[in-house]
């Protein structure tokens, strides 16, 4: 069902019968809240018994097409843009559940990097666990800005819940000098040989890989249920 934020972010929550076992705030890939997050979180809140709360990652501009989004990255901070993951956490809190996990896609994997950080974030602490599927580890260079941090320098220099990376050692976005460094932060990392960026979450897409991806989620089940 869809939900409003108090921040006025649009977020779709999905609610098991019975009690949940935990919280997930779910950040969609750059191209937004859609009907294939609301079915995710859907399906993960049937399949686990997970309260899932997922915001719109571009409050007011929902209409923006891909290549907009792209550019608009350079003018967003991580203190504006991880405030949206804490006011779905608050939400979920609110209706006294808890823990609290993060997991994201993309350009939302990146944010969840972010907000697994201990300290240095609007988010710090909010979260027990982290999951990012083909995260960017750095920043690219066409989305730099002066409000953004590399995940991989927040969660060294700062800590970090646990995190779990989801990785295509074919995915440009990811770099293995990026996985590298994040692993040696003490993450935990999966490598999926000869997948390419995306390959998981969108079965749509020429990328995914379903063997894989159903191998994946086995992996962060038991992450996030452990």
């Amino acid at each position: 069902m869809r939900v409003t934020l108090s921040t006025t972010t649009p977020a779709e929550l999905s609610l098991p019968d019975g009690t949940p076992t935990r919280g997930l705030v779910l950040h969609p890939d750059i191209g937004g809240l859609r009907a294939l997050f609301d079915d995710l979180g859907a399906r993960l809140a049937a399949e686990h018994g997970w309260a899932v709360c997922a915001p719109e990652p571009f409050p007011g501009r929902e209409d923006l097409p891909i290549p907009d989004r792209m550019a608009a990255m350079a003018g967003v901070t991580d203190a504006d843009h991880l405030a949206l993951l804490g006011a779905a956490a608050d939400l979920l809190e609110e209706r006294g559940i808890g823990p609290i996990g993060v997991l994201g896609f993309c350009m939302g994997g990146m944010y969840a990097l972010k907000a697994a950080a201990l300290g240095g974030t609007p988010v710090a602490g909010r979260f027990d666990r982290a999951v990012s599927f083909y995260g960017m580890i750095r920043v690219p260079e066409a989305w730099r800005g002066p409000g953004q941090r590399d995940a991989v320098d927040l969660i060294r220099d700062e800590g970090a819940c646990p995190v779990l990376a989801v990785i295509g050692t074919l995915d440009a976005f990811t770099p293995p000098v990026d996985v590298d460094d994040l692993e040696a932060t003490g993450a935990t990392v999966l490598r999926y040989e000869g997948a390419e960026h995306g390959f998981v979450h969108d079965a749509s897409r020429p990328a995914h890989r379903p063997d894989a991806a159903a191998d994946a989620w086995r992996r962060v089940a038991e992450f996030l249920t452990d």
